[in-house]
């Protein structure tokens, strides 16, 4: 419980939202190492996430892993380092599903040079005026009031006070700019209970930019290449998980533990390589001597 709870607080701390905040830890007392997930039809209950990776010629799984994230998000990167371990090179190219590419999943795979293929993810949309209105700004000072020079990286609010650049933070897939007028034009201007009357250091913007890989990966996910590759994805990514499941009838671990439920995967995705090996070598041998 306790290591639930600190996990909790972090993810709190990712998405401060008041679900997120009273959401209550909970564990299994027979399988303290599973996690509470999402099941079929709706149901909750402990649970593994089992990550398969499969090679998309030949069909045959290349990489096994076992979390306890309910989420796929964030599990990218840990399989291209599983693929690498067992192939001893990293992969090309990886075709995902929606929940892989997050913008930092994006970035690794730009910076170790691997085609990423998945679809584009809708961010949250966050109302940008709340804030404002509760500062008491006015409608007619809002950001798009301000006009943005490229050539001197300054704005220019509607008083025609200058905002220069203060500050730069980066964050997966975007850098946040911040842009502020000097405090003695802000005091002095007669706009200022409209602009901002709470301020005790002049009036700010922040000015949101996407990062060059994210930029790229949007701008590839809109090409008809890419979107034909990524509709063979569910042949290729699906159909191991299928065949495990019906063929072998893997709907629930038998074992309990990380390291166990892991075994009973591995020797699962052992299994059914095997029966490609002989779909892929035994089979047009026989057609041959036939």
């Amino acid at each position: 419980m306790e290591q639930l709870k600190a996990t909790q607080c972090e993810t709190a701390q990712d998405e401060p939202t008041e679900k997120a905040k009273k959401k209550a830890a909970r564990a299994s007392s027979t399988d303290p190492q599973a996690r509470v997930m999402l099941g079929a039809k709706g149901a909750y209950g402990p649970g593994y996430n089992i990550q398969i990776s499969t090679d998309a010629q030949a069909k045959i799984i290349v990489a096994m892993g076992v979390t306890q994230s309910s989420s796929d998000a964030g599990e990218l990167e840990g399989a291209v380092e599983r693929i690498e371990t067992n192939l001893g090179q990293k992969p090309e190219q990886m075709v995902v599903d929606a929940a892989y590419p997050t913008h930092q999943a994006i970035e690794a795979m730009a910076e170790q040079e691997i085609d990423l293929i998945g679809p584009l993810r809708e961010g949250k949309k966050i109302p940008w005026n709340d804030p404002l209105k509760r500062r008491g700004i006015s409608p007619e000072f809002y950001p798009e009031a301000f006009c943005y020079d490229p050539s001197t990286d300054h704005y220019r609010c509607p008083a025609e006070k200058l905002l220069s650049f203060e500050t730069e933070e980066r964050k997966p897939g975007w850098v946040s700019r911040r842009y502020r007028a000097r405090l003695a034009d802000c005091r002095s201007c007669p706009f200022q209970a409209q602009c901002c009357p709470k301020t005790k250091k002049g009036r700010s913007l922040l000015r949101m930019e996407k990062t060059a890989p994210l930029t790229a990966f949007e701008a590839k996910m809109q090409t008809e290449q890419a979107q034909k590759i990524y509709k063979q994805r569910a042949g290729v990514a699906e159909f191991p998980n299928a065949w495990i499941k019906e063929k072998f009838g893997l709907r629930q671990f038998r074992l309990r533990g990380v390291v166990k439920v892991g075994l009973e995967s591995l020797w699962a995705c052992l299994t059914y390589n095997i029966c490609q090996w002989v779909r892929l070598c035994w089979k047009p041998r026989r057609l041959a001597q036939a």
